[in-house]
């Protein structure tokens, strides 16, 4: 079994605010990624009948796109501050061997899910390769995605619990990481009303 090797770096030469700001930045990743796991929750739900459900399936990948640009720019932060040797965040270490490989193929598969359904809906040529396309990259979605929440699933609610209690880094910062977390939920929500006549007109014709 495959274990996290940490950097050995000294707790006295690592400023608090930084350790913070790493903390913040797991625990901002905590709170996005649990508000994904419900939003990629009821778009499955649509799933199991998706012509009949279809106007939502669509709906909720709109809301989905902005959840998932903030996960994707907060383990990229994480990725990047790591390779430049920022020494709080190689104190927490990296992701496990497995976790690591898989990452980058987590987030290549979820964009290219979200935009062969965009696709679908904004041209009309190529039809079939991006239902095909649809189909295949969220079939290896699915199954990279569910390793990757059987690793990180059970971290979750402690993680946000000890952000509500403030231990470890300010309240007022867990405030904020929440109020991003759901705002991001919000905005996605907010696009796919927006967007909703056009959805209504593609669904109906």
């Amino acid at each position: 079994m495959t274990t996290t090797h940490r950097a050995v770096v000294p707790s006295e030469s690592v400023p608090a605010t930084a350790v913070a700001g790493a903390e913040g930045n797991e625990r901002l990743t905590a709170w996005t990624g649990a508000a994904l796991l419900l939003g990629f929750g009821a778009e499955g739900l649509t799933i199991l009948d998706v012509r009949w459900y279809l106007k939502w399936h669509i709906l909720i990948g709109y809301a989905l796109l902005v959840p998932v640009a903030l996960k994707v720019a907060t383990t990229g932060y994480r990725f990047a501050r790591y390779y430049t040797n920022a020494p709080a965040y190689r104190r927490k270490g990296p992701p496990r061997l497995l976790l690591r490989i898989l990452g980058p193929f987590m987030i290549i598969l979820t964009v290219a899910v979200l935009l062969t359904g965009v696709g679908l809906m904004v041209t009309s040529g190529q039809r079939h390769q991006l239902e095909v396309l649809h189909k295949v990259s969220f079939i290896a979605w699915f199954g990279v995605t569910s390793i990757h929440v059987l690793a990180y699933v059970w971290r979750l609610p402690q993680l946000m619990i000890r952000d509500l209690l403030g231990r470890g880094t300010p309240r007022s910062a867990a405030l904020q990481r929440v109020l991003l977390s759901v705002g991001s939920g919000a905005a996605g929500l907010a696009l796919g009303v927006v967007l909703l006549p056009w959805i209504t007109s593609y669904v109906g014709g």
